[in-house]
């Protein structure tokens, strides 16, 4: 299977099955130095893990990380990094029916189509489950980041129709409510209409929003690895998510030049700073200094026990009730993978963009010779 590795001098590849052995992945170009312990990653692990609220698959993992290779003595080595989960909660007789049909909203059509078979169990690769490597290197890439001055941090904007207030935002709040909202008023609204979903036997989407600072400007490449562009593939590339924007978005099609444009001013350090951020701390593809502010759509989860229509492999229409153990809505345990796969980007051409300007190499080099 082609296209499991993201990055290009920090390169990352996941591996592994919903329903195998276990789940991991390869990180390689991590530099050496890095104090890493396995709670290190086990702290963003345990944010996405399985069973901790009402609103998420009652399926009981651990996901507890084992390190394989690139510690030494409690710091990386600068070779390779190789980090498993074990799966200790398959239940794969729970999908031994849906073999024989394609589930609507899912890849199971897709999959066959391209492969010409699939793994049934719990969707393979196309799990979310896939997503605990991702989740893994990225907590390897935020503590490389936290070591330069820039923190990535992502939260729920919505649900359904229940959307935070800025003016109630409380970050701490998302540490305190099911649904990882900064905002405790309408955390509780959003729990109400995701009770009234699973009554009706149905599912919910919502919008997860991120915020990256004390990136310094200059960090992106032209043409095909703008950081935008690298952040859209990074973060589209999760499952469910099917829609991205940067800062105003998709607003910024309803606005004018003379509104949207960011004026320059003098900032409070005497640098150039902006004063506002429509732009989302991006320009010309190019970290601008300022925040940068993202936000990914996720659609509701396509396994519901509500009747369905479909067809099975012989082409049939048939009516199906997806049975096993499935999340009521996924946002609230993608927000850290949403974090992670931001946190990875911005790791990657960082490490990039420091070859764009010759006397800052030959400032390096020469103060390590």
């Amino acid at each position: 299977m082609a296209g499991s590795t993201l990055g290009t001098l920090l390169s990352v590849t996941t591996w592994g099955e919903s329903h195998g052995k276990g789940i991991g992945v390869v990180i390689d170009g991590c530099p050496a130095g890095l104090p890493l312990s396995e709670q290190d990653i086990q702290l963003y692990l345990n944010r996405r893990k399985p069973g901790q609220s009402r609103f998420t698959t009652p399926r009981k993992e651990d996901d507890a990380v084992e390190i394989l290779s690139g510690v030494f003595e409690g710091k990386t080595t600068g070779t390779p990094l190789s980090l498993m989960v074990r799966n200790t909660s398959q239940r794969s007789g729970d999908y031994s029916e849906i073999a024989s049909y394609y589930r609507p909203g899912h890849a199971d059509y897709t999959y066959d189509r391209k492969y010409g078979f699939r793994d049934y169990t719990g969707g393979g690769r196309s799990s979310g489950r896939e997503t605990i490597g991702r989740v893994a290197a990225g907590a390897v890439a935020a503590k490389i980041l936290s070591e330069l001055g820039i923190t990535v941090t992502a939260y729920t904007r919505s649900i359904g129709p229940v959307s935070i207030h800025y003016d109630r935002f409380d970050l701490s709040q998302t540490e305190k409510n099911a649904v990882n909202m900064p905002d405790a008023a309408a955390a509780a609204l959003a729990e109400a209409h995701l009770d009234a979903c699973r009554a009706a036997q149905d599912s919910c989407g919502g919008v997860v929003e991120c915020v990256i600072k004390g990136l310094p400007a200059g960090v992106g490449e032209p043409c095909f690895e703008k950081l935008s562009a690298n952040l859209a593939k990074a973060v589209c590339s999760i499952g469910a998510v099917k829609g991205f924007e940067i800062g105003d978005g998709f607003e910024a099609a309803k606005s004018r030049g003379s509104v949207n444009n960011d004026a320059f001013c003098r900032g409070t350090d005497g640098g150039i700073a902006k004063k506002t951020n429509h732009a989302g701390g991006v320009l010309g593809g190019i970290s601008d200094g300022s925040d940068l502010v993202f936000r990914a759509a996720f659609k509701p989860t396509p396994s519901i026990s509500a009747q369905q229509q479909t067809v099975n492999r012989s082409g049939e229409e048939i009516t199906v009730s997806v049975r096993g153990r499935h999340d009521p809505i996924i946002v609230p345990r993608a927000v850290v993978v949403v974090e992670c796969m931001a946190a990875l980007t911005v790791l990657d051409l960082l490490m990039v963009s420091m070859t764009s300007r010759l006397d800052r190499m030959q400032a390096f080099f020469r103060q390590n010779t």
